[in-house]
């Protein structure tokens, strides 16, 4: 449902009190090179927050004067709709958003990059704005300003990173990339985050195409004909049934299975028909591969393990062998628990967590491995580019931890207890044997190939990451 705003209060701007918002972050790039990567087609998206729910519906232009975004947000159970209007324009140096319709009774944000030496800057971001509803509005302002912390907090840490870790990366290539499951958990931040590095990105769609960026494939289609995405250089292969969107019925674990299997399959098919070839491909696994581990580290030189994830994770990647035996470097990342509030495990786990309600699963002593959201993508940037990667990489932070210790760190992160542990019995009444292989499983996984190529990681600890993503001070616990 889309949420109705109020007019002005009588008596027009006059009637309404203003407030002003300043936040300034260093970064350690030219002024040019920033004020660039705010022009990029990708860079609006990439600085969207994963607890924010924002939707672009219409886009007119750049960022130049007169160019216009329309956006969709939700607050609470409401959505708003958003038309901004970019003007005061002057290249190198600013930009401004203006709001023509939204839930503010007045928006202007002002961008300004301002020269910092040769090889730095400083980003700044100014915001006028004005609340609806009159005296009434004004008792939101205290959580309005809080929302534009937590707001930009992020943004500059992404902004900063982002420019300043790609110093690392700049003599990749620029590249066409397929992607597809763009639209999941990974793949719709994957896409803006390689379009504001300034790749080319075609998204494979299960639809008819409706944008020049997507080329529509069929996984279950043998005969796959990508002739339509044109030359590309490299994919990037995330699509396959959610792990734990259901109990493992026998109907479900086909699903799991084939379009995992199958699907990559197909598209590995329908690559070795192109004229081109590309020159990498990277596709998802899962530490699931390794079985229940115990206390035992694993890492990228363990056999796989037994169990029906470990199963389906050996032959999903069996799959892309027709694809490197074809000259196309293949890399295989088997993924940790991706950390992201947008979806996946922890947006499950967040409501319960923010109630209070939550604790261990079972003993709380099974490890878990898992990686931030914006290591993952680091990681698929670096191995887009880097012709030294090839085989299975294991995709997880240097730190595992116990889900015990998993628990302490995340509700310490939300301020709330953590003191009604979850049983076995329990688990498994709720999701059958779908418990056994994901929610009490111990793995213990480690990268020592990650660790061999020097990786720096953006959010090596568990407080690290949950701090970012929940846009939370780390709690020392």
């Amino acid at each position: 449902m889309a949420a109705v705003w109020p007019k002005l209060p009588s008596g027009g701007r006059h009637a309404l009190k203003f407030y002003t918002y300043h936040r300034s972050v260093g970064i350690a790039r030219p002024a040019a090179e920033v004020f660039a990567w705010h022009e990029r087609s990708g860079a609006f998206e990439r600085l969207q927050p994963p607890w924010e729910k924002v939707e672009v519906i219409s886009r007119q232009g750049g960022i130049q004067d007169g160019a216009r975004v329309t956006l969709r947000a939700r607050v609470g159970p409401l959505w708003s709709r958003w038309e901004v209007e970019h003007l005061d324009y002057v290249e190198g140096v600013q930009f401004r958003d203006r709001q023509l319709r939204g839930p503010f009774a007045h928006w202007e944000h002002l961008h300004r990059i301002v020269p910092d030496g040769p090889g730095a800057c400083v980003l700044m971001d100014e915001i006028t704005y004005a609340l609806p509803l009159g005296a009434a509005g004004r008792v939101a302002s205290g959580f309005v300003r809080n929302k534009l912390d937590r707001l930009f907090a992020y943004r500059h840490a992404i902004t900063k990173t982002d420019l300043e870790r790609a110093v690392a990366s700049s003599s990749h290539p620029r590249l066409r990339v397929l992607v597809s499951g763009a639209s999941g958990l990974v793949g719709s931040a994957l896409v803006p985050y390689l379009r504001s590095l300034d790749h080319e990105v075609v998204r494979l769609v299960r639809r008819k195409p409706a944008l020049p960026d997507e080329v529509f494939w069929n996984p279950e289609d043998a005969h796959a004909d990508f002739t339509a995405a044109g030359a590309i250089d490299a994919v990037v292969h995330l699509a396959g049934a959610g792990i734990a969107d259901g109990r493992w019925t026998q109907a479900r674990r086909e699903k799991i299975r084939a379009s995992r299997v199958e699907g990559t399959r197909n598209l590995v098919h329908g690559l070795l028909r192109m004229k081109k070839k590309p020159g990498v491909l990277i596709s998802s696994s899962a530490v699931g591969a390794y079985g229940d581990c115990g206390d035992r580290v694993v890492d990228e030189d363990t056999l796989p393990g037994s169990g029906f994830l470990a199963d389906v994770c050996r032959t999903w990647e069996a799959e892309l062998v027709p694809a490197e035996a074809a000259g196309i470097r293949t890399l295989p990342l088997r993924l940790g628990l991706v950390l992201s509030p947008a979806g996946g495990a922890l947006r499950r786990m967040l409501p319960a967590f923010r109630a209070g309600v939550a604790g261990p699963l079972g003993s709380g002593r099974q490890w878990m491995s898992w990686i931030s959201m914006d290591d993952l993508l680091d990681i698929i940037h670096r191995g887009l580019g880097d012709a030294e990667w090839h085989g299975v990489i294991n995709a997880v932070a240097p730190e595992p931890c116990r889900n015990a210790e998993f628990t302490r760190i995340l509700a310490g992160t939300l301020r709330r207890p953590a003191f009604l542990p979850v049983p076995s019995v329990v688990l498994r009444l709720l999701f059958g044997h779908m418990a056994d292989e994901t929610l009490l499983a111990s793995t213990r996984v480690e990268s020592r190939r990650l660790t061999a190529a020097g990786y720096d990681f953006r959010h090596p600890t568990l407080q690290e990451a949950l701090g970012h993503v929940l846009s939370k001070e780390p709690v020392v616990i």
